[in-house]
């Protein structure tokens, strides 16, 4: 089904890992030979890592690798489709295959394919080699008390979260909700406070990852960007960052300006270099630049787009010798047209880029 690394070191890996989850894989070969020859086709990309050649430094030669080993992740909510339909074990059996470290849930469920256990499922993700690295949950449901969600059940949430042996539980939902005001998102901040104290006394930290709005400006002081209201009023020993990079360039795009057209453009990466351990993960989601769209780009499969994740990886792992080793990358596509495919690219893709030896 995935084609043999052209990366050495992936490669070995990949032989050392085949040896798991004989059992599961069978089960899979069964279950995905419809999909595995989609993921294969024309239309699912047979070129993995080949881009449009937009200049952004796709890097195939003999340097070390930019994406450190043990560190390439997949957020679940890409492959939505085939959890809820195939379940959990045929899933991480392909992502064993594709070379993925770790993953991040997006709900603990697999629909169709039957019930299963927290239990079951670390004990799944360890037969695969896989690292559960943290999950996204609801922020809040103010009209529902039975709510999963941090505001509503935090101690359910991190209950779980603690059972399957994640070190990072997080939101992917806006600080909006009290509002868009610098005083609504102070009170926001302080949930966040609460909810990455509960979590730090049991040793995970809690997470906020960022869609393009977190970028924009206060409605009561349009010159204050809520993202630095939020930066400035969570402790940044119990509340950590998710950077979604290309909703990051998305907001880059859209919020360079202020509402009365003034300038105020700012660089995504420069949020990270400033403050590098408040962002122990990363969304690596790719996007071909289309000034006509209103985020500015549109999302495809990574490797395929636009934003330069040689640069961007090169950039933040070199900044400590702790680089390589502190930050996760968790690749992601929203809507992909073959969510296999693309999380097989993607890996092929990231495992290729390598830094250049003479400064090109």
């Amino acid at each position: 089904m995935s084609r043999t690394p052209k990366d050495p070191e992936l490669a070995s890996r990949l032989s050392r890992r085949n040896v798991l989850g004989v059992a599961a894989g069978a089960t899979a070969a069964t279950l995905l030979s419809g999909a595995a020859a989609q993921a294969t086709s024309p239309q699912g990309g047979t070129s993995p890592g080949h881009g449009h050649g937009h200049g952004h430094g796709h890097g195939h030669g003999k340097g070390r690798a930019v994406l450190p080993p043990g560190r390439l992740g997949i957020q679940l909510y890409s492959l939505r489709d085939k959890v809820s339909t195939l379940g959990f074990a045929p899933v991480f059996a392909e992502l064993e295959k594709y070379g993925y470290d770790e993953i991040e849930f997006a709900g603990y469920t697999q629909g169709s394919a039957g019930a299963i256990t927290l239990s079951q499922l670390k004990r799944l993700a360890k037969d695969h080699g896989l690292n559960p690295i943290g999950s996204h949950v609801g922020y809040y449901d103010d009209n529902n008390p039975g709510a999963y969600t941090f505001a509503q059940n935090l101690t359910k949430v991190l209950d779980e979260a603690e059972a399957l042996g994640l070190k990072h539980i997080g939101t992917a939902s806006g600080p909006f909700r009290y509002g868009s005001t610098v005083d609504g998102w102070k009170r926001a901040a302080e949930d966040f406070n609460t909810y990455g104290a509960a979590a730090r006394k049991r040793g995970m930290k809690f997470y906020q990852h960022n869609h393009a709005e977190e970028f924009s400006f206060a409605t009561d002081k349009p010159k204050v960007r809520l993202y630095d209201v939020l930066l400035a009023e969570t402790d940044p020993d119990l509340v950590y960052l998710e950077m979604d990079i290309y909703w990051a360039f998305c907001a880059q795009f859209r919020f360079g300006k202020r509402a009365d057209g003034t300038p105020a453009p700012f660089n995504p990466i420069d949020y990270v270099l400033k403050q590098p351990n408040r962002y122990p993960l990363f969304h690596v989601k790719d996007g071909t630049r289309n000034d006509a769209a209103r985020d500015g780009y549109d999302m495809t499969d990574v490797g395929d787009g636009d934003i330069d994740y040689k640069n961007f990886l090169s950039r933040v792992t070199a900044r400590t010798d702790r680089g390589r080793t502190y930050h996760h990358w968790q690749t992601e596509h929203d809507n992909p047209v073959e969510s296999f495919a693309f999380a097989r690219k993607s890996s092929e893709h990231l495992h290729s880029l390598r830094e250049s030896r003479c400064g090109d």
